[in-house]
């Protein structure tokens, strides 16, 4: 696996919420998002069901020195929103490259958050990647809009 020095994660802002590091005290919400099948469905990573720890673990590996992804909590709590809407992370690849992965909660599904998400993501792209690249499944279009909202195409 590609490993780099890994620096401090810099808080990004949104129009609607920042993306921020992510907090021990972000599970409880982040377990009731990632427990719901359609969230783990759409991705590769969230087992369904969830198993019991598996968040805390999630967060312990995203707040390690020896992490290759950076993950960021969606933050509306600034501007009266939940204090996590959704998860975006980057992770980091061999070449200058890095992928990105996001989720938002169901509650908070086609209000735009995902695609501000990856739009402030992709504009403070923090580890100066060369090149941005993200996966979605097939029966995903919503994700798929997002991305090609934000700048992506296919390969």
């Amino acid at each position: 696996m590609f490993q780099e020095t890994i620096t401090k994660q810099p808080v990004i802002a949104a129009e609607r919420f920042v993306l921020r590091p992510l907090r021990r005290s972000d599970a409880g919400l982040i377990s009731m998002y990632t427990a719901d099948r359609r969230v783990a469905e759409g991705t590769r990573a969230i087992p369904h069901p969830l198993p019991p720890g598996a968040t805390e673990s999630y967060i312990a590996r995203a707040q390690s020195d020896k992490r290759t992804e950076d993950v960021w909590a969606l933050d509306g709590s600034d501007h009266g929103l939940a204090e996590v809407l959704g998860v975006i992370s980057l992770t980091r690849h061999e070449g200058g490259q890095s992928e990105v992965g996001f989720w938002v909660g169901p509650g908070f599904w086609n209000t735009g958050f995902a695609s501000e998400a990856v739009s402030a993501l992709v504009a403070a792209n923090p580890h100066d990647s060369r090149t941005l690249f993200a996966e979605v499944f097939q029966d995903n279009p919503g994700s798929a809009r997002v991305l090609t909202n934000c700048g992506f195409e296919y390969l």
